[in-house]
């Protein structure tokens, strides 16, 4: 076995799965992969995670970092940040990567998970050339390069929907920034901001995208745009990395319901593995999809609490009790017309069947290249994180997709569920919308094949570790 690459990464399956796809296909290429996962407490059952991929992928191997240990005296804080102790647990973890890279016998080069940035003075200290993998796509990567040379005079929360003019990027109104761009600058926003500040470090970037698809923001960032007279690393555009999750039990009721379903018919509902409504709002989807006359096929996750923390989108909160959170009747009168299911469903599989014909999705990067690569138009409803910087670059700048109106509000109601599965599965607009995503669709097969644009990306890589191993 020649030298490997040691691609790192953390236990939420949004960052997992793209990296775990990312290592077959380099696999794929001849290139050694291991994958290291760190341990971190907010992982859930990594254990079964961890045997799942093992089996799942057999040209790719898999070490699972464990956790740093508990310092003497170090008590958990229930009132500590969400995302500053995972910062500090990724960092914590630091050691125990350079114990496991140093164990192999032979290591090319590290490929760190955004997130795991902290990881760059681990690739320092062993002398190895160490590459980012921004699991998003291209546009949000040259605003977040852009944003640490940006000096505004008020903060971007105070800028509401003025819009903001990155390199490369459709204009963004300030209020679709994420979240913690627009609070205060407290620690929780310097953490992120120190994110943006460490991507130039890297000797290059791997982004889950494909060139046609965001042709602007490529070529701004290979211009070196986003921060003008400073280096700005080398972008492999790799993507899109989508694919079904191996392992599964079985063919899902909702594939068997979907195959009953006459071509491009029924509007999908699914807000990914990490988003919850109200109950409130779920009854408001429930009016609305019944009076679209639309078949649907909804997966219902039960709401998290108000007062519970961020931690919570990554655990598993069991199944829906989906006759106490619909409205009354809601279930028996669409039956037939209508399919809920409980908590999941295979979403690849569900955007690639034939029945599918529109998707309400909370713009997740993942979720948005599986509607891309399935030729399946969107209608946005970002909910947090990026995704709202996902909603304008879907809807405005590709125009694979329309907004769900109301998304930054307290409730979207009937009216406007009703309005967006009308408009994308009877009107013209939606025609135009599924000939557009029936190219995009096209465009990210050709990008996966034998010298496409990706597929030359991950070419361009290897040749790069090469260069790397004999500098």
């Amino acid at each position: 076995m020649g030298s490997a690459v040691v691609l790192y990464t953390w236990m939420v399956r949004g960052h997992l799965h793209p990296m775990v796809q990312l290592a077959g296909r380099l696999a794929g290429h001849g290139i050694p992969v291991t994958v290291a996962i760190a341990d971190v407490p907010s992982s859930g059952d990594s254990g079964k995670t961890y045997e799942r991929l093992s089996a799942s992928y057999p040209s790719v191997s898999f070490h699972l970092l464990p956790p740093a240990p508990a310092r003497s005296g170090d008590e958990a804080d229930p009132d500590a940040d969400p995302f500053i102790t995972l910062i500090a647990d990724l960092r914590a973890t630091n050691p125990a990567l350079l114990e496991f890279v140093r164990s192999l016998p032979s290591v090319k080069a590290l490929v760190l998970d955004f997130f795991c940035g902290c990881a760059l003075d681990a690739a320092e200290e062993l002398r190895l050339p160490a590459y980012l993998f921004f699991t998003s796509g291209a546009s949000p990567l040259a605003a977040y390069l852009h944003i640490p040379v940006m000096r505004p005079d008020v903060s971007f929360g105070d800028m509401g929907r003025s819009l903001l003019h990155f390199p490369g990027v459709h204009p963004v109104p300030a209020s679709d920034l994420p979240e913690v761009l627009l609070g205060p600058r407290n620690e929780q926003y310097k953490a992120t901001i120190g994110l943006f500040e460490q991507l130039p470090r890297a000797k290059g970037i791997l982004a889950n995208t494909f060139e046609w698809l965001e042709p602007r923001a490529v070529k701004a960032i290979q211009e070196g745009l986003p921060r003008p007279g400073e280096p700005v690393p080398r972008l492999f555009c790799v993507g899109p990395l989508v694919g079904e999750e191996r392992g599964g039990e079985g063919k899902h009721e909702c594939l068997t319901w979907l195959d009953a379903q006459p071509a491009r018919s029924v509007v999908f509902l699914c807000f990914g593995s990490a988003s919850s409504v109200p109950a409130e709002q779920l009854r408001e989807i429930a009016v609305g999809l019944e009076r679209s006359g639309h078949a649907f096929l909804w997966a219902v996750r039960a709401p998290v609490a108000p007062d519970a923390d961020s931690t919570k989108r990554f655990e598993g909160r069991g199944e829906a009790a989906l006759e106490a959170l619909l409205p009354e009747g809601f279930l028996d009168r669409t039956r037939g017309r209508g399919l809920v299911v409980p908590t999941w469903a295979p979403q690849v599989e569900v955007l690639r069947h034939r029945a599918t014909g529109a998707f309400v999705t909370h713009c997740g990067w993942n979720s948005t290249l599986e509607a891309v690569a399935a030729g399946v138009p969107m209608v946005c409803w970002p909910m947090y994180a990026e995704q709202r910087l996902n909603k304008v670059f879907v809807a405005e700048g590709m125009e694979l997709g329309v907004v769900m109106e109301g998304y930054n509000e307290a409730m979207v109601k009937a009216e406007e569920v009703e309005a967006k599965a009308r408009l994308v599965m009877e009107s013209q607009q939606g025609k135009e919308l599924r000939e557009r995503t029936a190219v995009a669709k096209n465009m990210a097969a050709a990008a996966l094949e034998i010298g496409g644009s990706s597929s030359a990306a991950l070419v361009d890589f290897r040749n790069s570790l090469e260069i790397s191993a004999h500098d």
